[in-house]
């Protein structure tokens, strides 16, 4: 069976949210030290550059806001009925002059009487209530105020009205007033509980006309009604005190009968007790200068669309607990801010909806969101990319995934992908190019119709990657090149060298073995101390485990050895670096080459006696240093590991010079 909803907007043909983009800013907050939580929420805050985020809804939501205080000020409807009674008096002394007829003490009388109003215009509109007008202009102007006053209040409570009621006969007010008495007696029977299904719908049938709305049950007529009925009251809140006087003088000269004010104020009363949740007291401060003035309903609704858009500051701004984009009301904010920003919301909150439900976030035992694995392999796959991408630009690099003796061919194929080192099974790959092509000539091929031929491997590898966590590492902004360069290594070991085994080793204070997941999420470490001794430790404990395997050790360091492991077990400390501590790490350097380790040091920072004691770690063991610069280091590191995966050449004769923007030093 067909299902059918309502278009929502945006593009109907455009493809789902891509959320590799928001996966890779994500876990560059992750890796910086954030929750996956907060990284999300501040992903979607800042949006991208191809999509609003909830900031910059936010501050159109502000500028909304700020518009609408600006432009407008609340003396619209009291400057009507100024420009209308000035209109009366006018015609009314015009007519007293060219009516020859008339006693001269009758006229004198009407004009005294018109000279001596009241400046006040409520006060001088009440004057006149009796006047016995000469003029049939000046009369039509006079009654003019009545219906205007009494078509503003009513459009105050049921928005339109001012615009449904013009020119409206007697029947019409008397439809209005039984209205009104109806629903006040449908409130009053609902406030005591008494009132039925049956009552709303009989009330409907009789007077649904007056609310195009169309409220579903009690509860819908009761909001609506509420809502509209508070902005009224913040409305007379924000008037000056003598503003707020004379609208309510006037009020009671609407449709020349003080009723529907009566009605009105009764109707606010039990909307008010059945709503007390509303904002009844609120005001707000309006600068529009003159000529800007709003009547009673556009000010009313101008004070339900500042209360809409206070509603939608707090949905964008998710800053209560539990909060989620679905909390966003996609028709406020179209009405407030056009289509655009409504398919910008909901673009966020599918892609709110799709990092959860994708299975990149799970939620822990203790509640809190973390990176699932699916998450870091995506993550992981991403960084690849971005390393191919810079080995790709290197000067002097050459083709690296040659087959050498690592491996025999099994008669498999399959796409090629970064990393590979087999090589190409050339029948298969043309025959993809003619296919995609449809026999079209030249043949051109592209990088989806390579595969290579897959190869059981022969040689293994044990990698230990040893990454300083020390205050400096963090300090210094190294912190998440060093995750992502993990990261990378992990991700290509795991997808293309599933015969290698990698072991992730932090070293700080103390050094200690971590998974991915764990060093991904690590926190920045304050403690002062590089003890590379202890790393080095975990690392030959490693490689023995794996007597059949080739060692690859790769360490990437900012700073010399400040600490080592007593016998005891206990972390002994020492700025600068004691002699003692040097000859602690040298002596499981020694070590790590006699089990046949190949060693690479990936040097960070500027400081040349670092330099040198590098330098002079690396020749020891017949190693190599590399000093890249930090959005590089994950290419170097890679690429080292890549070329310790070709046993019959030399790294230089596979990679050429590292030129990855930086220096390099070979030995």
């Amino acid at each position: 069976m067909s299902r059918f909803k309502r278009y929502d907007g945006g593009d109907p043909l455009a493809p789902p949210v891509d959320l590799a983009e928001a996966l890779d800013a994500i876990g560059q907050d992750v890796m910086a030290g954030y929750s996956p939580e907060h990284a999300m929420r501040e992903f979607l805050r800042r949006g991208s550059p191809d999509q609003a985020g909830l900031d910059e809804l936010a501050r159109k939501v502000a500028e909304r806001r700020r518009e609408i205080l600006q432009r407008n000020n609340l003396d619209g409807t009291m400057r009507e009925v100024r420009e209308l009674l000035d209109k009366a008096v006018r015609a009314e002394r015009g007519q007293l002059a060219r009516d020859i007829t008339m006693d001269d003490g009758d006229r004198d009388f009407r004009e005294m009487m018109l000279d001596n109003l009241s400046p006040s215009t409520a006060a001088a509109v009440s004057e006149l209530a009796s006047y016995d007008w000469q003029s049939s202009e000046a009369r039509e102007a006079y009654d003019e105020i009545k219906d205007l006053l009494g078509r503003e209040l009513l459009d105050q409570r049921f928005a339109g009205m001012k615009q449904a009621l013009e020119g409206a006969t007697e029947e019409d007010r008397q439809a209005v007033a039984e209205m009104l008495s109806d629903l006040n007696d449908l409130l009053e029977k609902h406030a005591s509980g008494a009132d039925t299904d049956e009552d709303f719908r009989d009330f409907m049938d009789k007077h649904g006309d007056f609310f195009p709305e169309n409220p579903q049950d009690m509860d819908e007529l009761l909001d609506s009604l509420a809502q509209r009925a508070a902005a009224a009251q913040r409305m007379m809140n924000s008037m000056t005190e003598e503003q707020r006087q004379e609208l309510m003088e006037l009020s009671q000269q609407a449709f020349g009968s003080p009723q529907l004010t009566e009605q009105l104020a009764r109707m606010d009363a039990n909307l008010r007790a059945l709503r007390p949740g509303e904002d009844w007291s609120g005001s707000e401060s309006f600068e529009g200068g003159p000529g800007t003035g709003m009547g009673l309903g556009d000010g009313t609704g101008a004070l339900q669309d500042l209360a809409q858009l206070d509603a939608l500051a707090d949905q964008l701004a998710q800053s209560h607990h539990g909060a989620r984009l679905d909390d966003v009301d996609l028709d406020a904010l179209a009405g407030q801010l056009g289509s655009e920003a409504a398919v910008a919301a909901k673009t966020l909150q599918d892609l709110e909806r799709a990092l959860r439900d994708s299975g990149y976030l799970k939620r822990g035992s203790d509640g809190e969101l973390r990176l699932s694995p699916k998450a870091m392999r995506q993550l992981g796959k991403a960084l690849l990319r971005d390393v191919a991408d810079r080995m790709s630009g290197r000067s002097g690099a050459r083709e690296t995934r040659t087959t050498g003796p690592a491996g025999e061919p099994s008669g498999a194929t399959r796409r090629w992908e970064f990393g590979d080192t087999e090589p190409w099974d050339v029948p298969r790959t043309i025959t993809n190019a003619v296919l995609r092509q449809g026999g079209a000539a030249p043949v051109r091929l592209q990088i989806d119709d390579i595969e290579v031929l897959e190869t059981e491997a022969r040689t293994q590898a044990a990698v230990a990657l040893l990454v300083d966590t020390s205050f400096s590492m963090a300090m210094d902004g190294r912190w998440v090149p060093m995750k992502r360069t993990a990261l990378a290594l992990h991700q290509l070991i795991r997808s293309r060298f599933r015969g290698d085994d990698l072991q992730l080793i932090a070293f700080g204070r103390h050094a200690q073995v971590m998974e991915i997941e764990e060093l991904t999420g690590l926190d920045a470490r304050w403690d002062k101390g590089t003890n590379l001794h202890h790393g080095l430790l975990l690392a030959n404990r490693f490689f023995r485990k794996h007597p059949n395997a080739q060692p690859v050790l790769l360490i990437v360091t900012d700073g010399e050895p400040t600490a080592h492991l007593e016998p005891d077990g206990e972390v002994w400390f020492s700025y600068p670096p004691h002699p003692l501590t040097i000859a602690h790490s040298v002596r499981e350097l020694d070590a790590a080459a006699r089990l046949g380790a190949q060693v690479t040091f990936f040097r960070l920072g500027e400081d040349p006696g670092l330099a040198r004691f590098i330098d002079s770690m690396a020749r020891r063991v017949d190693g190599r240093m590399v000093s890249p610069e930090l959005d590089d280091l994950g290419a170097a590191v890679v690429g080292s590991y890549l070329g310790s995966r070709a046993p019959g050449a030399s790294y230089r004769e596979q990679f050429g010079d590292w030129a990855g923007g930086g220096r390099g030093f070979w030995v």
